[in-house]
Protein backbone atom coordinates (compact mmCIF):
# COMPACT_ATOMS: atom_id res chain seq x y z
CA UNK A 1 0.00 0.00 0.00
CA UNK A 2 1.58 3.43 -0.75
CA UNK A 3 2.63 5.65 1.95
CA UNK A 4 0.82 9.01 1.89
CA UNK A 5 3.60 11.01 3.09
CA UNK A 6 5.44 9.25 -0.79
CA UNK A 7 2.26 10.39 -2.54
CA UNK A 8 2.53 13.92 -2.04
CA UNK A 9 6.31 13.58 -3.56
CA UNK A 10 5.15 11.51 -6.42
CA UNK A 11 4.10 13.80 -9.04
CA UNK A 12 5.01 17.36 -10.48
CA UNK A 13 1.18 17.79 -11.48
CA UNK A 14 -0.80 16.94 -8.44
CA UNK A 15 -4.39 14.50 -9.56
CA UNK A 16 -7.83 16.12 -9.79
CA UNK A 17 -9.11 16.26 -5.95
CA UNK A 18 -11.26 13.16 -6.22
CA UNK A 19 -8.64 11.45 -7.90
CA UNK A 20 -5.89 12.94 -5.28
CA UNK A 21 -4.93 10.33 -2.21
CA UNK A 22 -2.80 13.46 -0.63
CA UNK A 23 -4.06 15.86 1.51
CA UNK A 24 -0.92 18.84 2.37
CA UNK A 25 -1.53 20.63 5.54
CA UNK A 26 -5.21 21.02 7.41
CA UNK A 27 -4.37 19.16 10.04
CA UNK A 28 -6.79 20.84 12.06
CA UNK A 29 -9.56 20.89 10.02
CA UNK A 30 -9.00 16.93 9.23
CA UNK A 31 -9.40 16.56 13.59
CA UNK A 32 -12.23 18.51 13.52
CA UNK A 33 -14.09 16.24 10.91
CA UNK A 34 -12.49 13.17 12.78
CA UNK A 35 -13.67 14.15 16.10
CA UNK A 36 -16.90 14.98 14.75
CA UNK A 37 -17.02 11.15 13.52
CA UNK A 38 -16.03 9.66 16.41
CA UNK A 39 -18.58 11.72 18.36
CA UNK A 40 -21.35 9.63 16.56
CA UNK A 41 -23.03 12.72 16.28
CA UNK A 42 -21.91 13.59 12.76
CA UNK A 43 -23.72 16.86 11.26
CA UNK A 44 -25.47 15.99 8.22
CA UNK A 45 -23.85 19.47 6.28
CA UNK A 46 -20.30 20.93 6.55
CA UNK A 47 -19.36 24.26 4.62
CA UNK A 48 -15.77 24.10 4.10
CA UNK A 49 -14.26 27.09 3.06
CA UNK A 50 -11.22 29.04 2.13
CA UNK A 51 -9.36 30.06 -0.91
CA UNK A 52 -9.42 28.95 -4.48
CA UNK A 53 -6.87 26.10 -4.80
CA UNK A 54 -5.81 25.40 -0.99
CA UNK A 55 -7.64 21.50 -0.91
CA UNK A 56 -11.09 22.11 0.24
CA UNK A 57 -12.40 19.93 -2.21
CA UNK A 58 -9.63 17.03 -1.86
CA UNK A 59 -10.44 17.21 1.61
CA UNK A 60 -13.97 16.54 1.14
CA UNK A 61 -13.66 13.70 -0.91
CA UNK A 62 -11.05 12.44 1.76
CA UNK A 63 -13.93 12.70 3.85
CA UNK A 64 -15.96 11.07 1.57
CA UNK A 65 -14.08 8.43 0.76
CA UNK A 66 -13.92 7.33 4.64
CA UNK A 67 -17.36 7.71 5.53
CA UNK A 68 -18.10 5.65 2.41
CA UNK A 69 -15.67 2.94 3.94
CA UNK A 70 -17.29 2.42 7.24
CA UNK A 71 -15.76 5.60 8.62
CA UNK A 72 -12.06 6.14 9.73
CA UNK A 73 -9.92 3.58 11.14
CA UNK A 74 -9.09 4.15 14.48
CA UNK A 75 -5.44 3.59 14.65
CA UNK A 76 -4.75 5.67 11.57
CA UNK A 77 -3.34 7.87 13.82
CA UNK A 78 -0.40 9.05 11.17
CA UNK A 79 -2.81 9.54 7.98
CA UNK A 80 -6.43 10.42 9.77
CA UNK A 81 -9.32 9.93 6.91
CA UNK A 82 -6.75 8.38 4.60
CA UNK A 83 -7.34 5.42 1.84
CA UNK A 84 -4.96 4.02 -0.10
CA UNK A 85 -5.23 4.46 -3.84
CA UNK A 86 -6.02 0.68 -4.58
CA UNK A 87 -8.85 0.34 -2.26
CA UNK A 88 -11.53 -0.41 -4.36
CA UNK A 89 -13.73 2.23 -3.08
CA UNK A 90 -11.04 4.81 -3.80
CA UNK A 91 -11.11 3.76 -7.37
CA UNK A 92 -14.85 4.01 -7.79
CA UNK A 93 -14.34 7.66 -6.07
CA UNK A 94 -11.93 8.45 -8.44
CA UNK A 95 -14.29 7.14 -11.40
CA UNK A 96 -17.38 9.12 -10.53
CA UNK A 97 -18.68 5.33 -10.37
CA UNK A 98 -19.75 4.74 -6.68
CA UNK A 99 -23.74 4.82 -6.35
CA UNK A 100 -23.52 6.46 -2.94
CA UNK A 101 -21.36 9.37 -3.93
CA UNK A 102 -23.05 12.02 -6.14
CA UNK A 103 -20.87 15.70 -7.18
CA UNK A 104 -22.02 18.37 -7.83
CA UNK A 105 -20.26 21.28 -10.18
CA UNK A 106 -20.74 23.07 -13.41
CA UNK A 107 -21.30 21.13 -15.73
CA UNK A 108 -21.04 21.30 -20.16
CA UNK A 109 -23.23 23.38 -21.90
CA UNK A 110 -24.58 21.31 -24.43
CA UNK A 111 -25.19 24.06 -26.89
CA UNK A 112 -22.23 25.72 -26.45
CA UNK A 113 -20.12 22.88 -25.36
CA UNK A 114 -18.36 24.74 -22.89
CA UNK A 115 -18.52 25.04 -19.11
CA UNK A 116 -21.58 26.60 -17.75
CA UNK A 117 -21.51 29.52 -15.31
CA UNK A 118 -23.64 28.42 -13.32
CA UNK A 119 -24.92 24.70 -11.21
CA UNK A 120 -28.36 24.48 -11.95
CA UNK A 121 -31.29 22.68 -10.72
CA UNK A 122 -31.14 20.00 -13.11
CA UNK A 123 -28.26 19.16 -11.37
CA UNK A 124 -29.45 19.15 -7.79
CA UNK A 125 -32.28 16.73 -8.97
CA UNK A 126 -29.67 13.95 -8.79
CA UNK A 127 -29.91 14.11 -5.31
CA UNK A 128 -33.41 13.78 -4.64
CA UNK A 129 -32.79 10.45 -6.43
CA UNK A 130 -30.20 9.28 -4.41
CA UNK A 131 -31.57 9.68 -1.40
CA UNK A 132 -34.95 8.43 -2.50
CA UNK A 133 -32.83 4.80 -2.29
CA UNK A 134 -31.35 3.44 0.50
CA UNK A 135 -27.86 3.46 0.31
CA UNK A 136 -26.42 0.58 -2.56
CA UNK A 137 -22.93 -0.02 -1.47
CA UNK A 138 -22.92 0.98 2.17
CA UNK A 139 -24.52 2.35 5.13
CA UNK A 140 -24.05 5.96 3.80
CA UNK A 141 -24.93 8.29 0.95
CA UNK A 142 -22.77 11.35 0.60
CA UNK A 143 -23.32 14.67 -1.83
CA UNK A 144 -20.10 16.51 -2.46
CA UNK A 145 -20.85 20.26 -4.00
CA UNK A 146 -17.62 21.61 -5.62
CA UNK A 147 -18.30 25.38 -6.06
CA UNK A 148 -21.66 25.88 -4.23
CA UNK A 149 -21.12 29.44 -4.83
CA UNK A 150 -21.94 28.90 -8.53
CA UNK A 151 -25.10 27.29 -7.63
CA UNK A 152 -28.55 29.81 -9.01
CA UNK A 153 -31.24 30.87 -6.68
CA UNK A 154 -32.92 27.85 -8.02
CA UNK A 155 -30.36 25.35 -6.94
CA UNK A 156 -29.60 26.64 -3.97
CA UNK A 157 -33.35 26.59 -2.97
CA UNK A 158 -33.01 22.71 -4.26
CA UNK A 159 -30.64 21.77 -1.94
CA UNK A 160 -31.75 23.95 0.85
CA UNK A 161 -34.41 21.60 0.86
CA UNK A 162 -32.61 18.61 1.50
CA UNK A 163 -30.46 20.71 4.16
CA UNK A 164 -33.77 21.65 6.23
CA UNK A 165 -35.25 18.05 6.23
CA UNK A 166 -31.85 15.81 6.04
CA UNK A 167 -32.30 12.67 4.64
CA UNK A 168 -31.03 9.71 6.97
CA UNK A 169 -27.58 8.42 6.39
CA UNK A 170 -27.02 11.47 3.95
CA UNK A 171 -23.63 13.90 4.15
CA UNK A 172 -23.51 17.25 2.46
CA UNK A 173 -20.05 18.96 2.03
CA UNK A 174 -20.09 22.38 0.26
CA UNK A 175 -16.91 23.04 -0.99
CA UNK A 176 -16.70 27.16 -1.24
CA UNK A 177 -14.05 29.79 -1.80
CA UNK A 178 -16.90 32.37 -1.62
CA UNK A 179 -19.31 31.38 1.11
CA UNK A 180 -20.90 35.04 1.52
CA UNK A 181 -22.32 34.03 -2.24
CA UNK A 182 -24.30 31.50 -0.19
CA UNK A 183 -28.06 31.73 0.59
CA UNK A 184 -27.93 32.63 3.81
CA UNK A 185 -30.18 30.10 4.93
CA UNK A 186 -27.91 27.68 3.01
CA UNK A 187 -25.20 28.35 5.23
CA UNK A 188 -27.03 28.36 8.48
CA UNK A 189 -27.97 24.56 7.98
CA UNK A 190 -24.37 23.79 7.45
CA UNK A 191 -21.73 23.67 10.06
CA UNK A 192 -18.74 25.56 8.98
CA UNK A 193 -15.14 24.87 8.75
CA UNK A 194 -12.83 27.00 7.51
CA UNK A 195 -9.26 25.72 5.84
CA UNK A 196 -6.58 28.82 5.81
CA UNK A 197 -3.71 28.76 3.17
CA UNK A 198 -0.23 26.83 3.58
CA UNK A 199 2.52 28.73 5.50
CA UNK A 200 5.33 29.89 2.73
CA UNK A 201 7.65 27.51 4.09
CA UNK A 202 5.34 24.07 2.61
CA UNK A 203 4.13 25.80 -0.47
CA UNK A 204 7.82 27.06 -1.24
CA UNK A 205 8.98 23.27 -0.37
CA UNK A 206 6.43 22.37 -2.93
CA UNK A 207 7.23 24.97 -5.53
CA UNK A 208 10.84 23.24 -5.35
CA UNK A 209 10.31 20.10 -5.29
CA UNK A 210 7.27 19.74 -8.10
CA UNK A 211 5.88 22.80 -8.96
CA UNK A 212 9.08 25.31 -10.53
CA UNK A 213 12.36 23.42 -9.34
CA UNK A 214 14.06 25.10 -12.13
CA UNK A 215 12.91 28.63 -10.53
CA UNK A 216 15.19 29.71 -8.05
CA UNK A 217 16.39 33.44 -6.03
CA UNK A 218 13.84 35.84 -6.23
CA UNK A 219 12.00 34.04 -8.97
CA UNK A 220 11.18 31.49 -6.45
CA UNK A 221 10.05 33.94 -3.56
CA UNK A 222 7.72 36.08 -5.95
CA UNK A 223 6.14 32.88 -6.87
CA UNK A 224 5.51 32.19 -3.03
CA UNK A 225 4.33 35.24 -2.55
CA UNK A 226 2.09 35.58 -5.35
CA UNK A 227 0.30 32.24 -4.20
CA UNK A 228 -0.83 33.40 -1.24
CA UNK A 229 -0.59 29.91 0.47
CA UNK A 230 -2.71 27.99 -1.89
CA UNK A 231 -0.90 25.19 -3.82
CA UNK A 232 -3.77 25.22 -6.44
CA UNK A 233 -2.25 28.92 -7.68
CA UNK A 234 1.03 28.24 -7.17
CA UNK A 235 0.42 25.34 -9.72
CA UNK A 236 -1.87 27.27 -12.15
CA UNK A 237 0.87 30.59 -11.70
CA UNK A 238 4.00 28.13 -12.77
CA UNK A 239 2.67 26.84 -15.64
CA UNK A 240 1.20 29.66 -17.33
CA UNK A 241 4.30 31.58 -16.25
CA UNK A 242 3.07 33.48 -13.39
CA UNK A 243 6.42 35.64 -12.12
CA UNK A 244 7.35 36.37 -16.06
CA UNK A 245 3.75 37.35 -16.56
CA UNK A 246 3.56 39.67 -13.36
CA UNK A 247 6.84 41.59 -14.10
CA UNK A 248 5.34 41.94 -17.48
CA UNK A 249 2.24 43.35 -15.94
CA UNK A 250 4.16 45.59 -13.68
CA UNK A 251 6.37 47.06 -16.36
CA UNK A 252 2.80 48.62 -17.97
CA UNK A 253 1.72 49.58 -14.55
CA UNK A 254 4.81 51.82 -14.02
CA UNK A 255 3.93 53.39 -17.27
CA UNK A 256 0.86 54.97 -16.09
CA UNK A 257 -1.34 57.17 -16.56
CA UNK A 258 0.87 56.57 -20.17
CA UNK A 259 -0.23 53.24 -21.43
CA UNK A 260 2.27 50.98 -23.59
CA UNK A 261 -0.42 50.16 -26.14
CA UNK A 262 1.90 47.34 -27.81
CA UNK A 263 2.60 45.96 -24.64
CA UNK A 264 -1.20 45.86 -23.75
CA UNK A 265 -1.87 44.40 -27.49
CA UNK A 266 1.06 41.68 -26.73
CA UNK A 267 -0.27 40.55 -23.87
CA UNK A 268 -4.23 40.45 -25.24
CA UNK A 269 -2.85 38.31 -27.79
CA UNK A 270 -1.19 36.00 -25.85
CA UNK A 271 -5.01 35.38 -23.96
CA UNK A 272 -6.95 35.01 -27.31
CA UNK A 273 -5.49 31.98 -28.51
CA UNK A 274 -7.46 29.28 -28.94
CA UNK A 275 -5.07 27.73 -25.48
CA UNK A 276 -5.38 30.98 -23.91
CA UNK A 277 -8.38 29.96 -20.87
CA UNK A 278 -6.00 29.70 -18.36
CA UNK A 279 -3.47 32.17 -19.67
CA UNK A 280 -6.45 34.84 -19.37
CA UNK A 281 -7.67 33.78 -16.15
CA UNK A 282 -4.16 33.99 -15.00
CA UNK A 283 -3.90 37.20 -15.78
CA UNK A 284 -6.95 38.58 -14.79
CA UNK A 285 -6.47 36.96 -11.37
CA UNK A 286 -3.39 39.04 -11.26
CA UNK A 287 -4.73 42.37 -12.36
CA UNK A 288 -7.50 41.67 -9.57
CA UNK A 289 -5.09 40.16 -7.05
CA UNK A 290 -2.74 43.62 -7.84
CA UNK A 291 -5.55 45.75 -7.62
CA UNK A 292 -6.58 44.62 -3.59
CA UNK A 293 -2.97 44.74 -2.89
CA UNK A 294 -3.19 48.53 -3.31
CA UNK A 295 -6.64 49.39 -2.17
CA UNK A 296 -5.40 47.47 1.23
CA UNK A 297 -2.18 49.80 1.05
CA UNK A 298 -4.56 52.97 0.34
CA UNK A 299 -5.92 51.88 3.69
CA UNK A 300 -3.31 53.67 6.00
CA UNK A 301 -4.02 51.41 9.12
CA UNK A 302 -3.40 48.17 6.98
CA UNK A 303 0.21 46.57 7.06
CA UNK A 304 2.05 46.80 3.92
CA UNK A 305 0.22 44.39 1.17
CA UNK A 306 3.15 44.95 -1.26
CA UNK A 307 5.60 41.78 -1.89
CA UNK A 308 8.40 43.82 -3.20
CA UNK A 309 10.12 47.62 -3.73
CA UNK A 310 9.17 48.42 -6.65
CA UNK A 311 5.14 47.53 -6.50
CA UNK A 312 5.44 49.84 -3.09
CA UNK A 313 6.83 52.30 -5.07
CA UNK A 314 4.27 52.01 -7.34
CA UNK A 315 1.01 52.20 -4.94
CA UNK A 316 2.97 55.20 -3.26
CA UNK A 317 2.51 57.33 -6.76
CA UNK A 318 -1.14 55.91 -8.16
CA UNK A 319 -2.10 56.28 -4.10
CA UNK A 320 -1.17 60.09 -4.83
CA UNK A 321 -3.55 59.73 -7.65
CA UNK A 322 -6.70 58.52 -5.70
CA UNK A 323 -7.81 57.83 -2.68
CA UNK A 324 -8.85 54.79 -1.27
CA UNK A 325 -12.39 55.02 -2.15
CA UNK A 326 -11.34 56.04 -6.25
CA UNK A 327 -9.20 52.46 -6.25
CA UNK A 328 -11.88 50.89 -4.61
CA UNK A 329 -13.85 51.67 -7.39
CA UNK A 330 -11.47 50.54 -9.76
CA UNK A 331 -11.21 47.36 -8.31
CA UNK A 332 -15.14 46.48 -8.27
CA UNK A 333 -15.28 47.69 -12.09
CA UNK A 334 -13.01 45.53 -13.05
CA UNK A 335 -14.23 42.01 -10.93
CA UNK A 336 -16.92 42.83 -12.76
CA UNK A 337 -15.98 43.06 -15.81
CA UNK A 338 -14.06 39.64 -15.29
CA UNK A 339 -17.17 37.85 -13.78
CA UNK A 340 -19.53 38.98 -16.66
CA UNK A 341 -16.36 37.89 -19.02
CA UNK A 342 -16.68 34.35 -17.58
CA UNK A 343 -19.99 34.16 -17.54
CA UNK A 344 -20.74 35.59 -20.82
CA UNK A 345 -17.44 34.07 -22.78
CA UNK A 346 -16.72 38.11 -23.72
CA UNK A 347 -13.61 38.20 -25.68
CA UNK A 348 -10.60 37.70 -24.43
CA UNK A 349 -8.35 40.91 -25.68
CA UNK A 350 -11.49 42.80 -25.31
CA UNK A 351 -11.59 42.63 -21.73
CA UNK A 352 -8.18 43.37 -21.07
CA UNK A 353 -8.07 45.79 -23.37
CA UNK A 354 -10.84 47.41 -21.98
CA UNK A 355 -8.95 46.65 -17.92
CA UNK A 356 -6.17 48.59 -18.96
CA UNK A 357 -7.87 51.37 -20.34
CA UNK A 358 -9.83 51.69 -17.01
CA UNK A 359 -6.88 51.54 -15.15
CA UNK A 360 -4.87 54.26 -17.44
CA UNK A 361 -7.94 56.53 -16.90
CA UNK A 362 -8.06 55.91 -13.07
CA UNK A 363 -4.43 56.60 -12.98
CA UNK A 364 -4.64 60.36 -14.66
CA UNK A 365 -8.19 61.28 -13.02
Amino acid sequence: MADEAELNKASSTPPSPRENPALLGHESAVQTLLEAWQSGRLHHAWLLSGPRGIGKATLAFRFARSVLAGGPEPDNAEAPLYLAPDDPIFHRVASGGHADLITLERGINEKTGKPRAEIIIDDVRRVGRLVSLTPGEGQWRVVIVDGAEDMNRNAANAILKHLEEPPPQTLFLLASHAPARLLPTVRSRCRALSLRPLPDNLLDGLIDERFAPGLVGEERNLLTALSEGSPGRALALAEQGGVELFETLLDILDGLPNLDIRAVHSLGDRVARKDGAEAFRTLTGLLTWWLNHLVCDGAKSAPLRAISKREAALHRRLLVKGDLEHWAGVWEKLNHLFARAEAVNLEPKQVILSAFTALQQAAAD
